[in-house]
């Protein structure tokens, strides 16, 4: 219920800090880079839709998250600059990470933010199922190419994988990978936000062995919060699906300012600055259920035969 929302306390500023959000034209992305923004961050949205985007970059300028006065959000916030990001195409992905490299002088904080749930079975056009590349191996192919960058900016720096408690339900099938012998609309979005924690897991553990220190890497579940993720359900589950999810979630249990709070939270409070690889809700870490079943190196080196040379 919304009135055991927790927030993030922190008044950290984030001034000569560069953050990168992927899909911050929409819900808790937007809700995240204002909140950042507000900080003093150089923010940048890493989106696919631009005119929804520059939208979303006016409403983050024009109004203060609402721990902040509308007087003093004018005089101490960042920056914000956009880039176009497809996670659909990894052509698209090296693009923009090399946009970012060549551009950015840093990148402090990366925060994995986009997703897809419950739409159409399809394939990208580097052949894997959709849901699973938009909301993993784009961000896994990202994270990758940003790294390099990330460990030459500042020995404090925090990447952030959006999950979901939705993870408890997954099954992967590693001989299916793609669900060709049997799409199921949420089986699909499930095993890619399991696959984001032990994403995670796994690369802070090889962080950790290969003696990279300063990149601390966690995974979050944001809650149930009323946002565009929702978007294909009307057709594929049911007519009205959407707006019964978003009329529940809104009254019931939390906005989108609200779901944001574990993510800014993993990205700002120093408390989180020493911890690495693990699951939060509620800005409270969590013990994932069913993730040792599972593979963890599998969110690492099996995706060779996945993703492409880079």
């Amino acid at each position: 219920m919304w009135f055991f929302n927790k927030m993030c306390m922190s008044k950290a500023r984030l001034d000569s800090k560069t953050v990168v959000i992927t899909e911050a034209s929409g819900g808790i992305g937007k809700e995240t880079a204002r909140d950042l923004y507000a900080r003093g961050a150089r923010v940048i949205l890493a989106c696919r839709n631009m005119e929804k985007t520059n939208e979303a970059v006016e409403d983050i300028k024009s109004n203060p998250p609402s721990w902040m006065r509308k007087d003093e959000y004018k005089n101490n916030v960042g920056e914000l600059a956009i880039y176009f990001l497809d996670l659909r195409s990894f052509k698209n992905v090296k693009d923009c990470a090399k946009n970012l490299l060549t551009n950015e002088a840093a990148i402090h904080i990366l925060i994995n933010n986009a997703g897809v749930a419950a739409s159409p079975y399809e394939k990208t056009e580097d052949g894997n199922e959709t849901t699973l590349q938009v909301n993993h191996l784009g961000h896994f192919l990202l994270t990758l190419l940003l790294l390099p960058k990330m460990q030459s900016s500042s020995s404090s720096c925090r990447i952030v994988n959006v999950s979901s408690f939705t993870y408890i339900f997954a099954d992967i099938d590693f001989d299916d990978i793609n669900m060709e012998k049997s799409y199921a609309l949420l089986g699909s979005y499930v095993q890619s936000k399991l696959a984001n924690i032990l994403f995670t897991k796994e690369l802070a553990r090889q962080l950790k062995e290969a003696n990279i220190h300063g990149i601390n890497i966690y995974s979050i579940h944001p809650g149930l919060i009323p946002t565009e993720i929702t978007r294909h359900t009307s057709n594929t589950l049911f007519r009205g699906a959407s707006f019964c999810y978003n009329t529940c979630t809104g009254l019931f249990f939390k906005n989108a300012e609200q779901g944001a709070q574990t993510t800014v939270y993993c990205s700002v409070d120093e408390k989180t600055a020493n911890e690495t690889g693990l699951y939060y809700s509620q800005t409270i870490v969590s013990t994932p259920k069913n993730c040792g079943m599972y593979p963890v190196v599998f969110c690492i080196w099996n995706q060779k035969k996945i993703l492409p040379r880079f």
